[in-house]
């Protein structure tokens, strides 16, 4: 059993053959999926996936790049569904910034707002996080160790930066996805075994970061079974430990 922790099936991508995708990731072993709130403007339909198939949670959040239509009044009534599992994806991306040292500042100080109003929210609720981390692992290492609950949570799409390692202990896991079967990914690879096994989680990020020998399609939840074996290598473990020990970890975090 393989649960593909972050994948996002209420992308237009998939409106078309949803049911196929699905039914193809049950048999290569995926049993559960859990799409992480990013857009608002999607939720809707997230949800309604979610009611609509048993074995599919999501997340209500929003993503760092729509920090300027963070609404959690809008939100809330989502974050009650008994599907929902988990506060994100939130965090902070500073990967496209403005021109102006004005506006870089400015944007950085609505990230951090809307970043720590969820983190916050998540506590409140007892709701692990979904964390967005790019090009800010400084910024969003300090504001998770200063508001984040003992929930924890998941760094969506592990960075590779070692500081982050430190959050282990605040129970917080390390998303690991496709970006692990690439061939430029030399600093993930090393830092990969430091990761402790019952921090690791398996995800996709479908529809992006298709792992090798896919690159250039759409992902697919199937294709967790490709980082399974990218993990098992790296652990001298088989598919079938690293599927168990990774299950494991995502029910004990996200409670499913």
């Amino acid at each position: 059993m393989i649960v593909d922790t972050h994948c996002h099936l209420d992308d237009e991508r998939y409106n078309d053959d949803l049911d196929k995708v699905l039914e193809n990731a049950r048999q290569q072993g995926v049993e559960k999926f859990i799409i992480p709130g990013a857009d608002p403007k999607s939720l809707e339909r997230a949800v309604e996936i979610a009611e609509d198939y048993n074995d599919v949670y999501f997340a209500v959040g929003v993503h760092p790049y729509d920090a300027e239509n963070y609404d959690r009044s809008y939100l809330e009534k989502f974050a009650m569904h008994p599907k929902c599992v988990a506060i994100g994806e939130c965090g902070l991306d500073y990967y496209r910034l403005p021109e102006t040292l004005e506006e870089i500042e400015a944007e950085k100080k609505l990230q951090k707002e809307v970043f720590v109003d969820q983190i916050l929210w998540a506590k409140e609720l007892k709701k692990p996080l979904i964390v967005h981390i790019r090009e800010s692992s400084a910024d969003c290492l300090e504001l998770l160790e200063k508001y984040a609950g003992e929930e924890g949570g998941v760094l969506h799409c592990y960075n590779a930066d070692e500081s982050l390692l430190k959050l282990a202990k605040r129970n917080f896991y390390y998303g690991i996805g496709g970006v692990l079967t690439f061939k430029n990914a030399r600093k993930l690879i090393n830092v990969y075994p430091k990761i402790p096994l019952e921090r690791l989680l398996i995800e996709t990020d479908a529809p992006y970061l298709t792992p090798h020998p896919h690159r250039g399609e759409r992902n697919e939840p199937a294709y967790t079974t490709l980082v399974a074996d990218k993990m098992g290598e790296l652990s001298s473990l088989s598919r079938d430990e690293i599927s168990r020990i990774t299950t494991e970890n995502a029910q004990r975090l996200f409670g499913i």
